[in-house]
C-alpha cells in the first residue's frame, strides 16, 4: 500500500508548495492583517511560525500557516497559546507545517483538547478550550477557516481567501500560486481596470463572467463604481 507521504512526493506539483513565491505584503493582505505583523510572527523573540529564511518570500505552506494563525488572533487566542499548540501538534504528528494539514482538521482538536487541559489559561479556556457540555469548541472558532481550504491528500491544497462566494482562489499549481479568478491572475484584471478598460471589455476579452471580474478587482481592493460601463 502507498503511504500518503509517499503519494505526496510522486504529484508533479508538491515542491511547489515549499519555493519561495509570496512577499510578506501580499501574505498579509490576502490573511487580513499587516506586514510587519507577519514578519514578527516569524521574527519575533520567541516566533510562533519558526523556520523561514529571512528576506526570502513565503512558500503556499508558510502563507497557509500565516492564514490560520491571523484566524487564531482575530478570534482572540494569544500568541503565546498558538505557539504551544502549534508546538505540540508538530511533534506529535511529526509536520513541520501543522496548519496545512487536513488530518489537524479532522483530529488536531482531540490533541489540542488533550494540551489545553494541561496548559490553559482561564481567557484561552473561554475561547478554545470546552463548551458546556465538555467539547471542544474547535468547530465554532475555526470552521469559517477550515471552510476556505479545499484538501487534497491531506493538504490544504487550495484557500479561498476572500471567501466561498468570491471566485478568487489561490491554487500553487496554478499560475505560480497567483490568485486568480476563473482562472485569470487578478493582477492581470486589476492592471486591465487601470488601463481604462471597463468590466464588461474585459470580461469579453477573457471570456469571463463580469461577476467574476468584479470579485477579483474588489480582491485587489479597485472601488467599483457603478455607472454603466462598469467604471
Amino acid at each position: 500500500m502507498v503511504s500518503l507521504a509517499t503519494e505526496r512526493a510522486a504529484a508533479p506539483w508538491y515542491q511547489r508548495l515549499f519555493l519561495p513565491a509570496y512577499q510578506v505584503r501580499d501574505a498579509a493582505r490576502y490573511a487580513g492583517t499587516s506586514p510587519r505583523t507577519v514578519a514578527a510572527w516569524h521574527y519575533g523573540g520567541n516566533p510562533v511560525l519558526p523556520g523561514r529564511e529571512r528576506k526570502q518570500p513565503l512558500s503556499y505552506m508558510e502563507l497557509v500557516e500565516v492564514a490560520f494563525v491571523s484566524y487564531f488572533r482575530q478570534a482572540g487566542v494569544s500568541l503565546n497559546q498558538i505557539r504551544k499548540a502549534r508546538e505540540y501538534v508538530a511533534s506529535n504528528f511529526e509536520t513541520a507545517h501543522p496548519f496545512t494539514e487536513y488530518r489537524f482538521k479532522t483530529e488536531g482538536h482531540h490533541i489540542l483538547m488533550d494540551y489545553f487541559k494541561i496548559d490553559a489559561n482561564r481567557e484561552s479556556g473561554k475561547i478554545i478550550v470546552a463548551d458546556a457540555a465538555g467539547q471542544l469548541a474547535w468547530t465554532n472558532l475555526m470552521g469559517d477557516r477550515f471552510a476556505e481550504f479545499d484538501y487534497e491528500l491531506d493538504l490544504a491544497l487550495t484557500w479561498h481567501p476572500a471567501g466561498r462566494d468570491s471566485a478568487v482562489k489561490i491554487d500553487p499549481r496554478i499560475a505560480f500560486g497567483e490568485p486568480i479568478a476563473d482562472g485569470i491572475p487578478t493582477f492581470a484584471i486589476k492592471g486591465r481596470w487601470i488601463a481604462g478598460e471597463s468590466i464588461e471589455e474585459i470580461a469579453a476579452d477573457f471570456g469571463i463572467s463580469p461577476e467574476v471580474i468584479k470579485d477579483a478587482l474588489r480582491f485587489e481592493q479597485v472601488e467599483i463604481g457603478g455607472n454603466g460601463n462598469g467604471r
